[in-house]
């Protein structure tokens, strides 16, 4: 009985996200001072504190629309050989520090939290690979690998470093999925015993 009791407390608290902390403190702290919300965070003005610090790696053509979707985030380096093709998200994020070599800028900025990878096919998982060995969580363009050796190579280093890795099959990440796992992990819908798509 006790053990089940202190199971769910931890469980609750593993869910007691940096957002839900903030938001539920910030009446608590508005009694004592008035400060501007982007300071506290709310859900449509994050902290500053809130934000990713996030990396590109390939930031031309597809790459570009990938680390586009992540503009409210602090979009802090990029990289990619061809400036003239990066041109566009360079101009679009003007802080970010820029870089020919991925290596060297994931040696160089130790503040990443996360890296988009978008390079040419046969080096996703080079890239991909070298994030997750210094802890960066990774979202790589598809194919995530050239062989089946590749993929279980990345799969055990993000266990090993205890990362989020995500793969852009484009709409797999979309709030209807995600709604759709809830509702059969919840059996919301009941046993679903056939699926045609």
């Amino acid at each position: 009985m006790m053990k089940t009791k202190e199971k769910n407390i931890k469980h609750k608290d593993r869910k007691l996200t940096r957002r839900k902390f903030m938001s539920r403190s910030a009446a608590a702290a508005a009694a004592l001072t008035i400060v501007p919300r982007s300071v506290l965070g709310d859900p449509t003005h994050p902290a500053p504190s809130e934000k990713l610090n996030i990396a590109g790696i390939g930031v031309g053509g597809q790459g570009g629309g990938d680390i586009n979707a992540f503009r409210d985030e602090n979009i802090v380096a990029l990289c990619d050989v061809d400036e003239r093709r990066a041109g566009g998200t360079f101009r679009r994020f003007p802080e970010a520090r820029r870089y020919k070599d991925f290596r060297r800028m994931l040696d160089m900025e130790k503040d990443i939290d996360a890296v988009v990878v978008a390079t040419p096919d046969h080096t996703h998982a080079v890239a991909a690979m070298e994030a997750i060995k210094r802890g960066k969580h990774v979202y790589v363009e598809k194919p995530m690998a050239k062989t089946v050796k590749e993929v279980r190579l990345l799969t055990e280093a993000a266990r090993e470093a205890g990362v989020v890795t995500q793969m852009g099959n484009q709409g797999r990440a979309a709030e209807t999925m995600r709604l759709l796992r809830e509702f059969l992990e919840d059996s919301a819908i009941g046993e679903v015993r056939e699926v045609e798509a």
